[in-house]
């Protein structure tokens, strides 16, 4: 960990408070599947029809996220959705046998923990405008350690008390709201109001239209990352009933997940090699993710069985790795003060495929097992990679153009 040490200390403790908040929301997300369909006894299609209205939330709070983060103010926008968010968590014990009031507060949570998403990127963006590439990459790996140390737990909380997780993730999401206010509060005594911090070069303010009417930043890797997370849907809604109905215990799901946490710790390496070589600039890393995750989906539908889904794993991590920073670094070099904008729009449009995916994975493994739902995501991986390619080429100009800019 000696790397941290060239980062300021208010970096170091941002990560360790970020880290804490994705080790409790890790507790409880793995375990949503396996709550509805074993602990409330639904059907994959009714637990897949609560992650939908769950994405559905998320979409929402994307788009405002991103949308009011220069009106609202980063402190109120951050603070008050982690603070909602865990409000929520806190009630889902008592509102879970309750089904239709349940799905209410699911998607509830979803919009709360989604508006903090773009506002805390572009913040990161704006704060650390000169490492921000670089920032972005290690807030993602100690976010995955953070995962890694959750999901190590979840499935013996889960063995013990699912509430007991959802209390869990609630306290690390207050624990970090009471980080941001204080940390905020204190960044706005020393230097004016966050957002309205700038050091990028100035421009003129556009309305919703003109930003919308710039596809090149935002379409083709929002489209691209829709078929992206809807495929990714196979793990919560073909592999986790998979492990279920081949009588495995849910700590064989949970190892999955820990070992995706754990190698987006000590894969670093191996992607730095892939971004030296292979992919240089982030349109090519957000392509060669597409390519990696469509290995993934190939794999399980070649093997079918536990250790192809852990080969499947290691592939989809790799892919991970690439494209979560790659996009928001990608768009905070090339959008400038719009970046929270498309920062919440590109995720808005990924969480469509979060949303639709459990529900149609969900009905097609009820209909036919695991081999249905991994074609599909073997199909809307060759999607995804079509539209990041396009992407890629019509960015190109404007990528070598950012390199030449920082090279002089």
């Amino acid at each position: 960990m000696k790397f941290l040490q060239s980062y300021p200390r208010e970096v170091q403790i941002f990560l360790a408070a970020s880290l804490i908040n994705s080790a409790g929301g890790s507790l409880m997300w793995p375990l949503t599947t396996m709550y509805v369909f074993e602990e409330l006894g639904h059907s994959m299609a009714d637990a897949g029809l609560v992650i939908m209205v769950q994405a559905l939330g998320g979409i929402i709070g994307q788009l405002l996220g991103g949308a009011l983060y220069h009106r609202v103010g980063v402190k109120r926008l951050i603070v008050g959705s982690l603070s909602l968010n865990a409000l929520g968590l806190f009630a889902l014990p008592f509102i879970s046998p309750y089904w239709y009031l349940y799905m209410a507060l699911m998607g509830f949570i979803g919009f709360c923990n989604a508006v903090s998403m773009p506002a805390i990127q572009a913040f990161i963006g704006y704060r650390f405008a000169d490492r921000r590439g670089e920032l972005f990459n290690v807030v993602y790996v100690a976010n995955n350690i953070g995962v890694a140390l959750g999901t190590a737990l979840s499935g013996f909380l889960a063995d013990l008390s699912y509430d007991l997780t959802f209390i869990l993730n609630g306290v690390t999401s207050a624990v970090f709201a009471m980080f941001f206010l204080n940390y905020l509060s204190r960044l706005d005594k020393e230097q004016g109001p966050v957002h309205l911090q700038k050091k990028d070069k100035p421009e003129r303010a556009e309305g919703t239209w003109s930003l919308l009417c710039n596809t090149r930043v935002y379409l083709f890797i929002g489209i691209g990352s829709l078929f992206l997370w809807l495929g990714n849907s196979i793990w919560n809604t073909g592999v986790s009933p998979f492990i279920i109905s081949e009588g495995m215990p849910k700590r064989a799901y949970g190892f999955l997940w820990t070992m995706n946490g754990i190698l987006i710790f000590v894969a670093q390496p191996l992607t730095s090699l892939i971004k030296r070589w292979f992919a240089r600039t982030s349109s090519a890393q957000i392509t060669a993710s597409g390519l990696f995750y469509l290995a993934a989906y190939l794999v399980i539908a070649g093997l079918h069985s536990y250790p192809g889904m852990v080969m499947a794993m290691i592939l989809a991590t790799l892919g991970e790795m690439l494209i979560s920073p790659a996009i928001p670094a990608f768009i905070s070099d090339h959008a400038y003060k719009a970046a929270p904008f498309y920062i919440g729009l590109t995720g808005g449009m990924g969480a469509v495929g979060r949303m639709a995916g459990p529900y149609v994975m969900g009905i097609l493994y009820d209909n036919g097992g695991i081999m249905p739902v991994t074609w599909l995501a073997i199909g809307v991986a060759v999607l995804s990679v079509v539209f990041f390619v396009t992407h890629a080429v019509r960015n190109r100009q404007a990528e070598i153009d950012l390199a030449a800019s920082f090279g002089s």
